[in-house]
């Protein structure tokens, strides 16, 4: 015989799958996604994603800086039938498609190039001296408006609203926090996101739950002594000497107060003083970054940071004073994918590549990512995209002047933005419909 708890559990679930025709398996978010990706590698959508790819790339535009993107974003959309606020975050883009109702959940992309000169000679070689579509922001962009064109033919199945992030300046722009101090994602619950890799094949992709990429700050310290002749040193009090002082401390933090299992990183990357062979300078300027993955550590770092340069540079008698330039380059955090929508990322994925193409074991990468900043506020989730091309040539990596897209991944990118976002508001919709019964009871 059953228990009360069993018959009630199978009386919820009845009473769900019979509240509304979504639950039908014709509309079932696994066969969406199905038809999603087929749809996405028709010539009508793949064509007109690369067309859209290439011609951003070919036109460049740093961060902030993306008006010309915005602009064809938006004419693309208007096409599309999209409504969208504009401008936000100065270049940013944040269109809707669906009911206009709760629920809320987000699809982002980025928008901005990188000050690199383009090394690679094809037909659509950026036009633009020294900028470059060097991390895949061109191919991110191509994607997501695949995907509002997908979400679009199927509208009225969407049980609630997705929001379309086109948002600018992520290449230490912190173009992401800029959209949430807007405002522009208040009522949003959830946020996806992804980026191309050119290491990962075609039709793949990889994550991990918990904390992905490391958070990251960046610091400029100005240690001011006395110049004077080299030959008499007596005379001067040496910011040089303080420097090196200073720097070899620093590197202490990690090695001597981190956890060697936690990882951590602080590198000088600057370093100027003076212009002449035999003139100890005024002044000593240094600048670097620190990487950890929690915010607490990026905070701890942060001060003992500013301890050891002041205090290193007393000893020298050395004055100095620390900058970490907030206002230009916030404190980044870490990105942490959430737990619940790692198994929903692996179900999707899953269903839409197979099980076999979806690595949940990515491993944590030092580099930081603006993503982490919706993350800090709405429950996200960040995954990598394979876009390798088939060659005997060593792979360029992201950043380099030498990166080249594989096309093929676009449709995979833009199904898989659709199906996330139908998905989670088809999540969303059960959840609420099997409240509603259990509140009854």
């Amino acid at each position: 015989m059953c228990s009360f708890k069993t018959w009630f559990n199978l009386f919820i679930i009845f009473l769900a799958s019979a509240a509304t025709p979504i639950f039908s398996l014709t509309d079932s978010p696994n066969q969406l996604s199905t038809n999603f990706l087929e749809i996405a590698k028709k010539p009508e959508v793949f064509d007109w994603m690369v067309k859209i790819r290439r011609k951003i790339h070919e036109n460049p535009e740093l961060g902030y800086e993306e008006f010309e993107t915005s602009k064809l974003i938006r004419e693309e959309l208007d096409k599309l039938g999209v409504p969208y606020k504009h401008p936000v975050a100065v270049t940013g883009i944040i269109g809707f498609i669906g009911t206009g109702k709760s629920p809320f959940v987000a699809i982002r992309t980025d928008m901005d190039a990188l000050p690199i000169q383009e090394m690679v000679e094809w037909e659509h070689k950026s036009k633009v001296p020294g900028k470059m579509h060097a991390c895949g922001h061109d191919a991110h962009v191509a994607m997501l408006l695949g995907a509002a064109k997908i979400l679009k033919q199927h509208e009225k199945q969407l049980q609630g609203t997705v929001v379309l992030v086109f948002q600018p300046a992520e290449e230490g722009g912190a173009g992401a926090k800029k959209i949430l101090d807007a405002g522009a994602l208040d009522n949003v619950t959830a946020i996806f996101g992804l980026h191309v890799t050119p290491d990962i094949p075609v039709g793949e992709v990889a994550s991990r739950c918990g904390p992905l990429s490391a958070g990251s700050g960046v610091f400029e310290a100005i240690i001011r002594g006395k110049g004077g002749h080299a030959a008499l040193p007596q005379l001067s009090i040496d910011p040089v000497m303080a420097a090196t002082n200073v720097i070899i401390s620093l590197q202490n933090l990690v090695s001597r107060e981190a956890d060697p299992l936690d990882p951590q990183v602080l590198t000088i990357a600057k370093l100027q003083g003076g212009d002449a062979f035999n003139v100890i300078p005024d002044y000593v300027t240094i600048g670097g970054t620190f990487r950890a993955f929690s915010r607490e550590r990026l905070e701890h770092l942060k001060q003992r940071i500013e301890q050891v340069i002041i205090g290193q540079a007393a000893v020298q008698r050395c004055n100095a004073t620390v900058n970490f330039l907030d206002e230009e380059n916030p404190l980044y955090p870490p990105t942490v994918n959430n737990g619940d929508l790692h198994k929903f990322f692996v179900d999707v994925a899953g269903n839409l590549l197979g099980i076999n193409k979806v690595d949940t074991n990515m491993e944590q990468d030092m580099a930081a990512e603006d993503f982490a900043f919706y993350q800090e506020f709405i429950p996200g989730y960040y995954f990598t995209l394979g876009m390798e091309i088939a060659s005997s040539e060593p792979v360029a990596p992201l950043h380099s002047p030498y990166l080249v897209i594989n096309e093929d991944g676009l449709p995979y990118g833009a199904a898989l933005h659709a199906s996330l976002a139908t998905g989670y508001l088809y999540q969303q919709d059960v959840a609420k419909v099997v409240g509603k019964y259990h509140d009854q009871l």
